[in-house]
């Protein structure tokens, strides 16, 4: 199957996800956070399991034991601690009353280039192999999920309806298909190997600088074993992927 279509479809496909923010309309605060969390706990083991276990080695791979590939590993870990550092931005899991100062606009910017950047992502795995970018796609489904439960709260908060809220989130998603039909349109002039490390190192921030120290200090040991035992079953799912595929 073509390249191209691989990469339109998974790109459509994870734009779609930003509409999955319409069901907390119709859950409660209490259930939400219940769910919520260990998606986050689970999605941050997924990240770190895709760029370690995944995107790394199969760099090495086609590359060779190159300084370079871990170089743009800590260029891509380091784009996205700039981002943060300039435009405040960053990953949002609370609950819709937990937005004390929402920053609408702002967020589906900051958004849109993030999913950007998660397009050439998913977009370079495609080009390298069509399992690595199932693979690659899926990891980023995983985070993408409470991510967007989380940007479509501060839109409601933040005074917008329902719709418009849905349709805005929806169009900055659509950036991961730019980013996709960017990598697609200038891998025969660039070497794409190395959007996989770069990819890897923003993976590895969001979950470790992000995910990670959301859900690590939480109430009652309870909750904290859940979200332990979710980020081990992130790991271990992208780990067995890896020998299935």
């Amino acid at each position: 199957m073509n390249v191209l279509f691989w990469i339109i479809g998974s790109s459509l496909a994870m734009s779609l996800i930003a509409l999955v923010g319409v069901v907390t309309l119709y859950l409660n605060e209490k259930l939400l956070k219940k769910i919520i969390f260990p998606l986050v706990a689970f999605s941050a083991g997924a990240l770190i399991a895709g760029a370690l276990l995944h995107m790394i080695p199969e760099a090495v791979e086609r590359a060779g034991p190159n300084t370079w590939i871990f170089i743009w590993v800590i260029i891509g870990f380091s784009l996205f601690f700039l981002l943060e550092q300039f435009i405040h931005w960053h990953h949002c899991h609370r609950m819709v009353s937990e937005h004390k100062h929402p920053v609408t606009y702002l967020i589906l910017i900051a958004d849109g280039i993030h999913n950007f950047i998660g397009g050439l992502a998913i977009g370079s795995a495609f080009m390298v192999d069509i399992r690595l970018g199932i693979v690659t796609w899926f990891v980023a489904a995983s985070h993408e999920i409470p991510q967007e439960l989380g940007d479509f709260g501060i839109l409601i908060h933040g005074g917008w309806e329902k719709k418009k809220a849905l349709l805005f989130n929806f169009i900055s998603a659509l950036t991961f298909l730019l980013g996709g039909l960017f990598v697609y349109f200038v891998s025969f002039k660039i070497n794409i190997i190395y959007l996989l490390p770069f990819a890897a190192g923003n993976f590895i921030y969001i979950a470790s600088s992000d995910l990670i120290p959301e859900v690590k200090h939480r109430d009652n040991l309870k909750e904290n074993l859940i979200h332990f035992f979710s980020f081990l079953a992130g790991i271990i799912l992208i780990w067995l992927v890896k020998y299935i595929t």
